[in-house]
């Protein structure tokens, strides 16, 4: 059981994939009095556990199902085999960050290197236009959303985390993530919100009536990142103003703003509002807990619940607010999730030895819907390391 092994971090200081660093770009920006900013929570050795393992393994099998362009398998049928859903490139670009996360946490650099891979392919999706708009977005096939482009800011900072450097071949990577930062705040809406889409083409019109829910977690969570790969307060500023504004909106699972939390506790401080929203989070998905951890649930909103626990938990705990409350219904997510994860499984199925090695540290959705999907793996990866760190500062 997670819980029954050691839960603590070595504190031997910032140690980074010694194989795969190269030294701090020095043609960065001069955006701040630290242009070789690194990052507070970088690579450190994590102990082994089950929880790590299973980090690892997720890690393999989207290194394993990786083109060799750097194109990652969106969607497998374990049971047919069969990959024909139309990939959605918002997913794909946040599996991209996954890679790193699994790099940081195993402190391996064949993730690393898979993920420069995947974003040296993906980044060629940004679209730039001045006369039309601010910065730069991430274009899909005909528009570029929110999201996209807030989850490629996320992607360069997770690399960040487990590398410390911005350069990948030709690329400044924090210059491509302030363009994309660029874009979130010409997306914003004069009432504090954000315009979901925007299509580039044609003049470039926003779609006022178009929304997805977690684009705003998305887009202050990258806000509050440029805050800290820059040091530059315009983005805290930026994100204080989208946070006020999130906080007066209804209350749901809302896992993005709930990383958004961790991070203003972290990097900044959580008012008393902010607190009270927090803690509104926390009980919604407690309220949601037990058709989460039904056997047809999907796996991948379920892995969003760890997301948000462990996420709000770090918070909490550096406000000085009771947060063990969330630790139990974490390990039991954790759990689920696991039993989930092939070759382990819960639906009776007879392991084959095809299955084992091409899907072995795949988490399928459910016994009812036998797929594994790149935002399946992303949301497990990231959301078990945030456990791990929770548990490191309890600890």
């Amino acid at each position: 059981m997670i819980l029954m092994m050691k839960k603590f971090f070595l504190t031997a200081g910032l140690a980074l994939v010694s194989s795969y660093l190269s030294a701090c770009a020095s043609n960065l920006p001069v955006r701040t009095a630290e242009p070789e900013r690194l990052p507070s929570l970088g690579v450190t050795p994590f102990p082994d556990s089950p929880l790590k393992e299973s980090i690892v393994a997720a890690g393999d099998y989207l290194v394993r199902n990786q083109l060799s362009n750097g194109h990652l398998s969106y969607q497998i049928n374990i049971e047919t085999h069969r990959r024909d859903a139309f990939p959605s490139f918002v997913r794909l670009i946040a599996g991209n960050g996954a890679l790193y996360t699994a790099c940081r946490v195993s402190a391996r650099a064949e993730y690393c290197q898979a993920g420069d891979r995947a974003l040296d392919y993906y980044l060629v999706r940004l679209a730039e236009d001045p006369l039309r708009f601010d910065g730069a977005c991430f274009s899909e096939e005909n528009d570029c959303s929110l999201g996209g482009s807030a989850l490629a800011i996320d992607t360069i900072y997770k690399r960040w985390q487990a590398t410390g450097n911005f350069e990948l071949g030709e690329r400044n990577l924090l210059k491509d993530a302030i363009q994309l930062g660029e874009f979130l705040v010409w997306m914003r809406r004069p009432e504090g919100g954000f315009y979901h889409s925007f299509d580039p083409f044609f003049g470039g019109q926003v779609d006022p009536d178009a929304f997805v829910k977690f684009f705003p977690g998305e887009s202050l969570m990258a806000m509050l990142e440029l805050y800290e790969m820059t040091g530059e307060e315009t983005w805290l500023k930026q994100a204080r103003e989208v946070n006020a504004y999130m906080i007066t909106q209804p209350v749901d699972q809302a896992h993005w703003h709930a990383y958004a939390f961790s991070l203003f506790a972290r990097l900044d401080h959580l008012t008393k509002e902010d607190l009270t929203y927090a803690i509104r989070i926390g009980e919604a998905v407690l309220e949601g807990q037990e058709e989460s951890l039904a056997h047809t649930a999907s796996t991948i909103s379920t892995a969003t619940k760890l997301e948000a626990t462990a996420s709000l938990g770090q918070a909490l705990a550096r406000s000085d607010s009771p947060h063990a409350w969330l630790a139990a219904e974490m390990e039991k997510i954790a759990q689920y999730e696991m039993e989930r994860q092939l070759p382990e499984n819960d639906c009776g199925w007879i392991t084959s030895s095809e299955m084992s090695v091409n899907y072995a540290g795949g988490i399928y959705m459910n016994c009812i819907d036998p797929i594994i999907r790149v935002d399946g793996l992303m949301h497990w990866i990231n959301g078990a390391a945030a456990y791990l760190e929770y548990l490191d500062m309890v600890e």
